[in-house]
């Protein structure tokens, strides 16, 4: 059966967009520099924060973007070295163009004329490893070719929002700057997506869109809504915007959740947001969907997934510790009349500081920031840390032992595919916490290079199974359900790899998630059945794992658990003691009864990749308890009690 058409949310403003659009260049978005009394006022400390940031940008060196940036990622599928200057120079532009919109005394103006043109200069805006993977390998950009993705919508609308704060402030240095910034805007992005459908995060192609449809599609409704002097072509890209919006709100179920993680709804629901917003402001609120039941839902994913300030489930490519907007879940809270997710803003602001978008947010991200200040530092800062979420369309489980608080114990676990966006083969999957501090971990993922994306994917040991919290059966671990062929987000579908009878049964004394996640295992294993059932009691209990497995022949089977703690062992025992690491966190204390007859084995995971090194520091440990002999099946149970909380 062929899949539905997507619920016209959106689309179906599309007949009345002529109607309800306002003019080409009418739609004020926040106050310019010429608008002094909006700037003046802002609290001093924002103020003052504000310039400083520009201030260490004056008589800024523009590093140069160059051919061996390419050919690095060419040759040895590190993107980084491009990205590190690229963001170096988009940082430098904003703090400089939000310092003159302060002071507008003209002394940042020259530096932001040599950014402008710094940038402008580039024969491409994106990200080299989509460049690669578009332009079929050729690894340089094609000067015939117009490719718009992530990198590209980012910079259009840092020139659009630079073009449209200046004004004509910019033509002090000289009348080309403006004229050579609409001139990039409409070559490289306003006439080619207006020309082209088969971008894939459109969604026209038929290819399962992600987080890149609203990400891309927020900053080229900027730049339309900033630079379009069309009525005729407003409204064309504007209907399209709308109609791949759709398309990514049709990918989600009901229930809001976010298959990608926490860490991906600050560029897939957030930027959702943002499109509604630009939407409302610039059709006068005639655009308005935040009463749609599954838009509200997507808004109130991060709350649902915050385990103890910033550690939050990290199912999929995402880190373990993460700080979402501030402004965007302020925003989001209040459109949809949701108290908490304001509080949760309120948090992140005052976890974040007086600038709490953040210089790589983005400019747009930064106004919203600077112009909500009032709200947001006025604003609740108590996470709402609700006491149990469950989400049948990810088949995600989180619960905690007290609601409110990161007191006891917090569990997770999913079921799901592993043919999900930016996947991990993590079916049956779990993580706990003990008071707020990490116990049972999903390692997360490293710094994305060539392979990240390729048909290597897999060969990553942060994707596989067995660096997750889950067995080896006979050898074998988990198998995507999805290959990734030359391209990216070019796929063929295989068996679904899926979590078949998932169960979740909610109570006021018991939490607990049922699943045979069998099917995902390769059918070397020979595996019949393994039914893995996690139970959280409350309100002092632990956290239960049940293990239920059938072979068809006998297998060795190995359980794996990954930690970030210290671990010593006693007979039918481990005991996780605390660890420092980084941001002045630490790992929790803990205790896990197991089979006396189960062998452990600690292997200590060496960690140089800085983004694993975020959270974890330079160590994770696997710990790997094997039965004595090869076996046809059984039924293992490991209990997990917070350090006050455990047996003797």
């Amino acid at each position: 059966m062929a899949d539905p058409a997507p619920e016209p949310i959106l689309s179906r403003f599309v007949p009345r967009l002529g109607d309800v659009l306002g003019t080409p260049g009418s739609c004020h978005l926040y106050p310019t520099r010429s608008e002094r009394g909006a700037w003046t006022g802002l609290p001093a400390a924002a103020q003052s924060a504000v310039v400083t940031a520009g201030e260490a940008h004056t008589g800024f060196d523009w590093p140069a973007v160059q051919a061996r940036h390419y050919l690095i990622y060419r040759r040895h599928g590190r993107q980084t070295d491009l990205l590190d200057v690229r963001a170096a120079r988009r940082v430098a532009l904003g703090a400089l163009v939000l310092s003159e919109c302060v002071e507008a005394e003209g002394r940042f103006v020259d530096d932001i004329a040599n950014g402008i043109w710094a940038i402008c200069e580039e024969s491409y805006w994106g990200n080299p490893g989509a460049l690669y993977m578009q332009q079929a390998g050729r690894g340089f950009p094609d000067p015939a070719e117009r490719i718009v993705e992530l990198g590209t919508g980012e910079t259009a609308a840092l020139l659009a929002w630079t073009q449209t704060l200046l004004g004509e402030s910019l033509d002090e240095v000289s009348p080309m700057l403006r004229r050579r910034i609409e001139h990039e805007l409409r070559t490289r992005v306003l006439d080619v997506c207006l020309a082209r459908d088969d971008f894939w995060w459109m969604g026209f192609s038929g290819v399962p869109v992600n987080n890149w449809t609203p990400w891309v599609c927020s900053n080229w409704l900027t730049t339309i809504l900033l630079i379009e002097q069309e009525a005729g072509s407003q409204c064309e890209a504007v209907a399209k915007i709308l109609r791949s919006l759709d398309i990514f709100l049709h990918c989600y179920a009901d229930d809001g959740g976010c298959d990608e993680g926490p860490g991906y709804w600050n560029r897939a629901g957030a930027s959702l947001l943002e499109c509604l917003e630009l939407l409302y402001a610039a059709t006068d609120g005639a655009i308005n969907v935040y009463d749609h039941p599954k838009v509200a839902e997507i808004g109130r994913f991060p709350a649902r997934t915050q385990i103890s300030d910033r550690w939050f489930v990290n199912f999929a490519d995402a880190p373990a510790t993460i700080l979402p907007c501030a402004p965007v879940l302020f925003t989001y809270g209040k459109r949809i009349g949701d108290p908490e997710l304001m509080r949760m803003g309120g948090w992140a602001h005052h976890d974040a500081g007086m600038l709490s978008a953040g210089p790589n947010a983005g400019i747009g991200r930064q106004l919203h920031a600077l112009f909500l200040l009032d709200a947001l530092e006025a604003g609740d800062v108590r996470p709402p840390y609700p006491q149990t979420s469950w989400l049948p369309g990810i088949q995600v489980l989180t619960a905690r032992q007290h609601g409110g608080s990161t007191e006891g114990l917090f569990v997770a676990v999913k079921g799901g595919t592993n043919a999900e966006s930016h996947n991990h083969n993590d079916v049956g999957n779990l993580i706990v916490f003990a008071d707020g501090k990490p116990v049972l971990v999903d390692a997360g993922v490293g710094t994305y290079t060539a392979q990240t994306f390729s048909d290597r994917r897999y060969d990553i040991w942060t994707m596989q199974s067995a660096y997750h919290n889950l067995p080896e059966v006979g050898g074998q671990q988990q198998l995507p359900a999805r290959r990734y062929l030359p391209g990216g987000v070019k796929y063929t579908d295989q068996n679904q790899r899926q979590a078949r009878d998932v169960q979740c049964q909610i109570d006021e004394h018991t939490v607990r998630f049922r699943a045979d996640i069998s099917d995902t295992y390769a059918p070397e294993a020979e595996l019949q059945s393994w039914v893995r059932e996690v139970t959280l009691q409350r309100p002092d209990g632990g956290v239960c794992v049940v293990d239920r497995v059938r072979c068809a022949g006998a297998r060795e089977i190995i359980f794996n658990f990954i930690t970030p703690s210290n671990v010593t062992t006693e007979s039918g025992m481990l005991h996780f003691a605390s660890r420092s690491l980084p941001g002045d966190r630490f790992s929790g204390a803990a205790t896990l009864r197991h089979d006396p007859a189960l062998r452990v084995e600690i292997e200590k995971l060496s960690l140089d990749d800085p983004r694993l090194q975020e959270s974890w520091g330079d160590r994770l440990f696997r710990l790997r308890l094997r039965p004595p002999e090869p076996t046809t099946g059984g039924e293992w149970v490991f209990e997990i009690n917070a350090q006050g909380q455990a047996r003797s």
